[in-house]
């Protein structure tokens, strides 16, 4: 997808404006290590994360056989009313293909994280502000410390929709930044979700920049609760304003080998999907 440069332009100068004006960096910044110093999580207490960061701009494994595939896919189970012992079967699905991490709520982290504490390669991914983004920016930092102390090592947050509606530049760069550096304090990736599907293309270029300046790992699609998911025409804006050094994960309504390859045809480096082992089992069929 082709983006005008002067619309590239243009927002970068936006948002350079609104932060200086707002001094949101700084601000976000102390917030941040004021979190980190006075929450009750001590030093001891957080976990080290399993996953680089570097991982989030590595070369994407081959997707061509059902271990490449396996190792793009967030295996992922949130909805509301999942039991215990459906997040154990989504870890043994997890062991038993290796996928990239499993995706679920924070109430469960600490469960995946015990039960996939042997899997090395298996990251434990939590969402925070979720669905909606609504929430302040300290206590979706707060939310990612717990979540990370219990084991979460890859953090999925929900950008501040109404504020990026509004073009409050400052406080999404704000909400973006206090988490991503709570989070990486911490030793844990951070994915940022736009919901694009609530959002212009124009929105949706502004949410990349946002995140990239901010420096997040990722850009993430959608959270699957909104009103669509992920697109090829989204992940290739997407890919094409973040450029090469930022993933890029394509999530909601992935559920085949060939949607899959699509996204990652179009530049995303992670798949969030439910239908983590449906798309394994049919890769080894296309192989």
């Amino acid at each position: 997808m082709d983006i005008p440069e002067s619309l590239i332009a243009r927002l970068t100068q936006e948002i350079r404006t609104a932060l200086q004006n707002a001094s949101a960096l700084e601000a976000a910044e102390a917030e941040a290590r004021g979190l980190r110093a006075h929450t009750v999580f001590r030093a001891g207490e957080v976990v080290t994360a399993r996953v680089e960061n570097t991982a989030a701009a590595a070369p994407p494994p081959s997707p061509e056989t059902p271990q490449g595939i396996a190792r793009l896919i967030d295996h992922t189970l949130l909805k509301p009313e999942a039991t215990a012992q459906q997040i154990a079967q989504l870890c043994a699905e997890a062991r038993e293909h290796r996928f990239a991490s499993v995706c679920i709520n924070p109430w469960y982290v600490r469960l995946a994280a015990d039960l996939l504490s042997d899997v090395g390669e298996v990251a434990v991914c939590t969402v925070v502000g979720f669905p909606l983004g609504a929430t302040t920016p300290q206590v979706k930092a707060y939310e990612a410390l717990q979540a990370i102390a219990d084991g979460a090592s890859e953090v999925d947050m929900v950008i501040n929709l109404g504020a990026l509606k509004s073009k409050r530049y400052d406080a999404v760069a704000r909400d973006i930044r206090t988490v991503v550096q709570a989070a990486h304090g911490a030793g844990a990736l951070v994915k940022v979700i736009l919901e694009t599907a609530l959002l212009t293309d124009e929105e949706k270029v502004a949410a990349c920049l946002l995140a990239k300046q901010a420096e997040a790992d990722f850009v993430k699609t959608s959270t699957g609760f909104g009103p669509g998911g992920a697109t090829v025409e989204d992940v290739a804006l997407m890919r094409e304003v973040v450029g090469p050094e930022m993933g890029v994960k394509a999530a909601g309504g992935i559920r085949s080998y060939q949607a899959a390859r699509a996204m990652i045809a179009a530049g995303a480096t992670r798949i969030g999907a439910s239908a983590g082992v449906r798309i394994v089992a049919e890769a080894g069929t296309a192989a």
